[in-house]
């Protein structure tokens, strides 16, 4: 069932979170998010400014040393709490969430309990990023430890706001930097709540968690450039990570950069092939298809390839499309992404050297809708298997031996995620050792969780985000060596 949301949340003027309080924009000037199930108006935010930058990251440099030199488990108490709260607000976020993305309520509810999941496993995790003893000799004492950067920005996507955000926020938070967030324009308000909720329900200090919203050219690279910000961790499309790498080049700025992906599903004919056809078809319908991760390619062992194809056909014939609740592949998120999707529909329905077959969607709804579509080709040239769609699209392509299979996975700019659906398991290990990718699945797609280390090969970028690993990502490496 649909949640309400209440009138003073979605008829309220949100402002800029900074130093743990609402703070009305510089500019004056607003900005609509829409729904993108119906196209309609929805939240109204705040147009940030360079002087709305600069304010957040003097709170978040203000708040900064007080909050490192907090014993790790006091730290840990505070992001169990934000967990906590996350939990007993789980409703309003959910329906926050389906308002910003159009997710179905199932989809919205399991990334609110993922930012909640998040919060709670960095806060087990505060007293890890610890260093070691080296060993020089009896007359010198050599040590490393882990000190946090200061004050971090954050520069999200639109396609998972809370999830992400989470993601980000407690890993930097739980080694003791502050935090600055960008949110995309089109999906900010859950990370406007989420920062009010953590600061009003969870006793996280004023300043340590601030969100500025807008636009990338008016607040996003301004944040890159602000001298007190010392780290920056961006989650978007390669276009944008060139133009925030030429400002971070600038400063000598440290960057993790978790960008686009074109991944494959290698599937051999040894393969379940009930448990990879559903695995195949979540893979890249998840989100409508937007996700970095996405099951976009699936390279099929030829002695099984018609049979394959013939169960995704009837798999994509049957899945539904719509804004309902459940059980429904959704919209694309933003008016622009769903014109460059159905202009690379287009181009698949009309390229002679595949076929192309999409599910039925109805008339009323494709102003906003995609459906889930494969393009099969043996073209391993083509700009349809080369290029990230960002949407519910599937190209398939047939292969004859292991190491082609390789070939075939490899032959990609891209390197950020790669199944492999076999039950051999020597052959398991072997591919995931060759393939060229941050993560390895193996007979089931986006296998892991909170606590898989997340991040790419190639131009899928660089860093890591998520498990113990994040912890490294958000501090510098000092060493001290003593004469004894």
């Amino acid at each position: 069932m649909m949640i309400e949301i209440e009138s003073d949340i979605l008829g309220r003027e949100w402002q800029h979170f900074v130093d743990g309080n609402f703070t009305v924009g510089s500019s004056g000037e607003r900005l609509r998010e829409r729904d993108p199930r119906t196209g309609e108006a929805s939240f109204n935010i705040a147009r940030g400014t360079a002087m709305d930058v600069d304010m957040a990251a003097q709170s978040a440099r203000r708040s900064q040393q007080s909050w490192r030199v907090l014993r790790p488990v006091e730290r840990g108490r505070i992001l169990g709490k934000i967990a906590s709260v996350i939990r007993e607000q789980a409703d309003l976020f959910t329906a926050i969430e389906q308002i910003e993305t159009g997710k179905t309520r199932s989809q919205a509810a399991g990334d609110v309990e993922i930012a909640a999941r998040y919060f709670e496993y960095y806060a087990g995790l505060v007293e890890m990023a610890c260093g070691e003893v080296l060993g020089l000799g009896e007359d010198y004492h050599s040590y490393t430890m882990r000190e946090p950067y200061g004050v971090v920005g954050l520069i999200l996507p639109w396609n998972a706001p809370i999830n992400q955000a989470a993601r980000g926020i407690a890993p930097a938070l739980a080694v003791g930097n502050t935090v600055v967030v960008k949110p995309s324009e089109f999906t900010s308000v859950s990370l406007l709540l989420l920062a009010q909720t953590a600061t009003k329900d969870a006793s996280l200090p004023r300043g340590v968690l601030n969100v500025v919203t807008g636009t990338g050219p008016e607040v996003g690279a301004v944040l890159v450039a602000h001298p007190d910000v010392r780290k920056i961790a961006f989650t978007g499309s390669l276009r944008a990570a060139r133009e925030i790498g030429q400002i971070a080049a600038d400063r000598i700025l440290p960057l993790s950069l978790e960008l686009g992906g074109k991944s494959p599903n290698l599937v051999f004919d040894d393969a379940d092939l009930e448990l990879a056809l559903d695995g195949v078809i979540r893979g890249f319908t998840l989100y409508a298809g937007q996700a970095c991760s996405a099951g976009s390619r699936c390279l099929v062992e030829r002695s099984i390839f018609e049979t394959f194809v013939e169960g995704l056909r009837q798999r994509i014939a049957a899945l539904r499309v719509g804004p309902g609740e459940d059980d429904l592949i959704g919209p694309i998120i933003t008016e622009a992404q769903h014109a460059r999707v159905r202009a690379i529909y287009q181009t698949a329905a009309s390229d002679s050297s595949g076929q192309f077959h999409a599910a039925p969607l109805p008339k009323h709804l494709q102003d906003r809708f995609i459906p889930p579509a494969i393009f099969v080709t043996e073209e391993a040239d083509n700009i349809l298997v080369k290029e990230e769609v960002f949407g519910p699209m599937l190209v398939v392509m047939p292969f004859d031996s292991e190491a082609e299979a390789v070939q075939l996975a490899n032959d990609s700019e891209y390197g950020l995620a790669a199944c492999i659906w076999t039950s051999n398991l020597k052959r398991a290990h072997r591919l995931a050792a060759e393939i060229e990718a941050g993560q390895i699945y193996v007979n089931e797609y986006f296998a892991g969780g909170v606590e898989t280390p997340f991040g790419g090969y190639k131009k899928s970028g660089y860093g890591r985000e998520k498990g113990l690993e994040a912890l490294r990502q958000y501090t510098h490496l000092k060493c001290v060596t003593i004469r004894l």
